[in-house]
């Protein structure tokens, strides 16, 4: 039987996760994952039972490390601004220092191994911001809408931020663009404003 090495399996990871957000799905093979890592196929399978089982598991990893990074210092039962101040610098935070994960996520995330991963996640983070925007209209701090108008006005703004931050550029003609906290803040105002009663 085969040991397993720690760093090959850290350096398979970062060049699948890296292979799909440069090529996409359609790009990616153990065969091209094997050659980018300079190891042999049958390596690759010490590992993962397929490309599936290699993806998921990715996506589970770095889903978890993403969540684990949004609850930090958040409980449901915040008033709304504050918790929503949590999350957009808790989100900010990762998703700025972790942009190959944050495109990985992104490809993954209208896949059907999305689904599979909540499935292997389980139900605490969804369960917490149900009941952070639950709490949140039974105090009439928030409009009730449906779960994808909030979401698109909760995070949509920051997440636009953080993509003209990493692009170094906002919108034509603007010139360079970098994401500060007074910006955030400014932005994080307005959204708070759109979903109050």
């Amino acid at each position: 039987m085969r040991t397993r090495d720690p760093r090959k399996e850290s350096l398979l990871r970062s060049k699948a996760m890296a292979m799909v957000v440069k090529d996409g799905f359609k790009g990616f093979s153990m065969q091209k994952l094997a050659k980018a890592a300079r190891v042999s196929p049958a390596t690759i399978y010490i590992y993962w039972k397929d490309r599936d089982d290699l993806l998921l598991q990715l996506y589970v990893e770095v889903f978890a490390k993403m969540m684990e990074t949004t609850m930090r210092d958040f409980h449901p039962g915040m008033p709304f601004h504050e918790g929503l101040k949590h999350q957009w610098n808790n989100r900010a935070r990762w998703f700025l220092d972790h942009p190959i994960e944050a495109a990985f996520m992104e490809q993954v995330r209208f896949s059907p191994l999305h689904d599979r991963a909540q499935a292997a996640l389980g139900p605490s983070y969804a369960e917490a911001m149900k009941a952070f925007v639950r709490g949140a209209i039974a105090r009439k701090e928030l409009i009730k809408v449906p779960v994808e108008v909030y979401w698109s006005v909760a995070f949509a703004p920051l997440y636009q931020l953080i993509k003209f931050h990493q692009h170094g550029k906002g919108m034509p003609g603007s010139g360079p663009f970098v994401l500060d906290d007074k910006l955030m803040h400014l932005t994080l105002d307005l959204v708070l404003k759109a979903l109050k009663p």
